[in-house]
């Protein structure tokens, strides 16, 4: 056990810490647990490079736990009636696309090269800046204004990116003969 991976597992253990300040209307502690995994996540991975602790397990566990806080942020601000349950839907719907275009081209023995695409980078940016409005959306309401708005740049570029990288896993797939 190594300090990055102890910090990807916090980011996992807090997950359930940042579903019960959402539950209990504690959105500025779930706004900082929230912004504290992203700091950890970043530090990590800065960890791993710079000292060399870089680890297979890592590699899986940092993105796993990248996408449960992102999952489960959207899942309980949907059910809360926070954010629309439609984009919430739209966010979890691109990310298991992802997976099973991932897990075809594994099964098809092609070998798959995760390289997140700019649009991804993005729409993931746009996800996190989404969860983080609506957290800060009850202590200053003037941000209500904008929220529509940020959600429906949200839904757009998420949708885009997930076209985008069925269009680059089915060129894919043909190139290599599927």
């Amino acid at each position: 056990m190594n300090i990055p991976n102890a910090l990807t597992i916090l980011r996992i253990l807090t997950i359930p810490v940042f579903v019960i300040c959402l539950l209990y209307d504690r959105h500025l502690i779930a706004l900082l647990i929230f912004v504290g995994a992203g700091i950890t996540d970043g530090l990590d991975g800065l960890i791993a490079r710079v000292y060399r602790q870089k680890t297979t397990i890592g590699a899986y566990l940092d993105p796993i736990a990248d996408k449960l806080m992102l999952t489960t942020a959207f899942i309980v601000l949907a059910v809360l009636g926070i954010i629309p349950s439609w984009l919430t839907v739209i966010v979890i719907a691109r990310d298991v696309i992802i997976l099973l275009g991932i897990l075809i081209l594994h099964l098809t023995s092609h070998k798959v090269e995760i390289k997140p695409i700019f649009l991804g980078k993005a729409s993931t940016v746009l996800q996190i800046v989404t969860i983080a409005w609506s957290l800060l959306m009850p202590s200053f309401i003037v941000m209500k204004t904008i929220f529509p708005a940020l959600i429906w740049v949200t839904a757009g570029l998420t949708v885009l990116s997930g076209l985008h990288y069925i269009y680059i896993g089915t060129t894919y797939f043909n190139e290599q003969g599927g």
